[in-house]
């Protein structure tokens, strides 16, 4: 016989998962990404991409402990990432303006963070079939996880019907976290008399600083509206995805006697300098497909989750 759902069991299970998976993201993958880079030479990334893949599954099934594996709460994650990858092979190989970081995230808004995590993991993982695999899959299985392991943590879907579009009023707070992180880092900049552009790591240190240091003070409580969704989609895809990426490409540029780069500040400054126009472009495409299509596919989502009774 099915157990009857808990609200109160279910609660503490989703905080013990979440608690599991920032572990698991914040340590166990990056370890892990470490020991392919130093002791696999960076030529086993199919391995650590399949262990990434199954160390994302552990805190998802964490929450069927206490009762039975449904096939529709399994489909759902198989159809996000299936639109997902399907989204960001559409244009690939013509611009970085795609569709796919900004499924991750929506899909981590209504799926709870470990499902955004697994969904952007997954996806990654498959479009890279046909975009090519190589070193940067586990670092862009990592980077699209992240991004939806923390859409689901800061954005409250209570009132996903009742929010007024184009609401400015929540979003602020981050926004300012961002600007005066990036300020304070300007000013240590000046004062350091630091050798190099202002424009390279320092602006995407401080501002990440920013970023993080907004969201947790907001957590649980961005709306779910356009504005708010391109917004965190920008800075989120901007700062977090290309700050990552970018010191990905000095890892394994470093690798390659020919490049002529050395894991340095200086190296990562040139980086970061010249992976500003890309990271726009995709920051931008993610706001784009967010501020069209955001809210809208969230609210049918959460119907999809009531009409089927999904407790993901």
């Amino acid at each position: 016989m099915r157990a009857k759902y808990d609200p109160k069991r279910h609660e503490l299970a989703l905080r013990k998962r979440t608690i599991v998976s920032a572990l698991i993201i914040f340590i166990l993958i990056p370890v892990t990404i470490f020991i392919g880079i130093k002791y696999l030479e960076d030529q086993r990334y199919m391995l650590i991409g399949l262990l990434i893949l199954f160390y994302t599954m552990l805190p998802f099934f964490m929450i069927f402990e206490k009762r039975r594996v449904r096939t529709r709460e399994i489909v759902m994650v198989a159809v996000m990432s299936a639109l997902t990858a399907f989204g960001n092979l559409m244009c690939f190989m013509i611009t970085p303006f795609q569709p796919g970081t900004a499924m991750v995230i929506l899909s981590g808004i209504s799926f709870g963070p470990e499902a955004g995590f697994l969904v952007g993991a997954i996806a990654r993982f498959v479009v890279n079939f046909f975009a090519g695999h190589g070193p940067w899959t586990p670092w862009q299985m990592f980077c699209w996880g992240i991004l939806g392991f923390l859409s689901g943590l800061i954005f409250n879907k209570a009132n996903v019907d009742k929010v007024k579009s184009r609401s400015f009023q929540i979003i602020v707070g981050p926004v300012l976290s961002i600007i005066v992180s990036i300020l304070i880092g300007y000013v240590i900049y000046i004062y350091t008399k630091s050798a190099g552009t202002f424009f390279g790591w320092w602006l995407y240190a401080f501002g990440a600083i920013g970023l993080l240091i907004g969201l947790f003070i907001q957590r649980k409580r961005l709306p779910i509206d356009d504005l708010t969704l391109a917004i965190f989609g920008f800075l989120a895809t901007f700062i977090i995805y290309g700050g990552i990426m970018n010191i990905a490409a000095m890892v394994m540029a470093s690798a390659i006697p020919s490049s002529n780069i050395t894991i340095s500040l200086k190296s990562l400054a040139i980086l970061y300098i010249s992976g500003v126009p890309y990271d726009s472009v995709h920051g931008l495409g993610t706001a784009f497909f967010l501020f069209v299509f955001g809210e809208m596919m969230v609210k049918k989502m959460e119907r999809v989750k009531i009409k089927y009774r999904l407790y993901v």
